[in-house]
């Protein structure tokens, strides 16, 4: 249940992707979302997906734990596939398959369903080889030009690590709660969906409570260990780019000139790829 999700959540190995300055690998996952988003056919969103399966394999993470990231987005990705297929239109004049429903939209369903899922997948990446110390590392280095205009970059970096670390915590702590409720008889899995949700009210209210005791608890940490924010503020480990990471940024940038080429050559691609086929099946 809510103790497999991997989201937030950080895979210790030695591999080359954990070994990747964090600023780079930020600036790799958003380099992906635009390839996942610039992608207009199941072409050049497969070089995108092929990109970030090349990243998994390197960094040595099991592709369960991957996987893993999409449960919390199953339904999203359902419900918006429902959506595309009977909302999606009739533009190029199609023979419905059966009541509104078409091939195109067919199409366009599936094709948005693996863009949410290739774009959670490359995100959980992130997160699984890269500690919260390092993502807040990477995450003010890169928003440093913004404290010449007075903006608290290292509050901002220090709120979303804490809001990424606090993801599988809470997560473990709702899977206690709800396995004592079911200990004292409560039912989350029976009756239609209101019902589901109104079950879910007996958890919402002390997994609340305790989100607060453990943000009260961290500030008292935090005040107990001196913390005062940016201020004469010296880091223990200082980021410095690599071989690795120019190898990493010239990898993304091929695949993005490939993705680029196929969207603009789909029909000779297409073309190609038949030829290579029917080549080596002697078609």
């Amino acid at each position: 249940m809510l103790k497999d999700m991997t989201f937030g959540q950080y895979y210790p190995t030695r591999s080359f992707v954990h070994r990747l300055d964090p600023r780079i690998k930020i600036l790799l996952l958003i380099a992906y979302i635009v390839m996942v988003f610039v992608a207009q056919n199941f072409l050049s969103l497969a070089a995108a997906i092929i990109f970030m399966l090349i990243s998994v394999i390197s960094s040595r993470v099991p592709i369960t734990s991957v996987l893993k990231s999409i449960r919390g987005i199953i339904f999203i990705v359902i419900f918006t596939a429902i959506l595309n297929v009977f909302f999606y239109g009739n533009p190029e004049g199609e023979t419905p398959l059966f009541w509104v429903v078409t091939r195109g939209g067919l199409v366009n369903a599936g094709f948005l369903a693996l863009r949410l899922v290739a774009l959670v997948m490359g995100s959980a990446v992130l997160t699984l080889t890269t500690t919260p110390v390092s993502l807040t590392d990477g995450i003010e280095s890169l928003l440093k030009p913004l404290s010449l205009v007075k903006f608290p970059v290292h509050e901002l970096a220090l709120i979303m690590s804490i809001a990424l670390r606090f993801i599988p915590t809470l997560a473990d702590e709702a899977d206690r709660i709800m396995n004592a409720q079911k200990a004292r008889g409560a039912d989350f899995e029976s009756g239609n969906l209101f019902s589901r949700i109104k079950a879910l009210v007996p958890v919402l209210i002390p997994l609340l409570i305790s989100a607060f005791r453990r943000a009260d608890e961290l500030g008292d940490a935090m005040d107990a260990r001196c913390y005062s924010g940016a201020k004469k503020r010296t880091k223990y480990k200082k980021l410095r780019l690599g071989i690795r990471d120019l190898v990493a940024v010239l990898t993304a940038a091929a695949f993005m000139t490939g993705l680029i080429f196929l969207n603009v050559y789909y029909a000779e691609a297409i073309s190609f790829f038949a030829r290579i086929f029917a080549a080596a099946f002697g078609g």
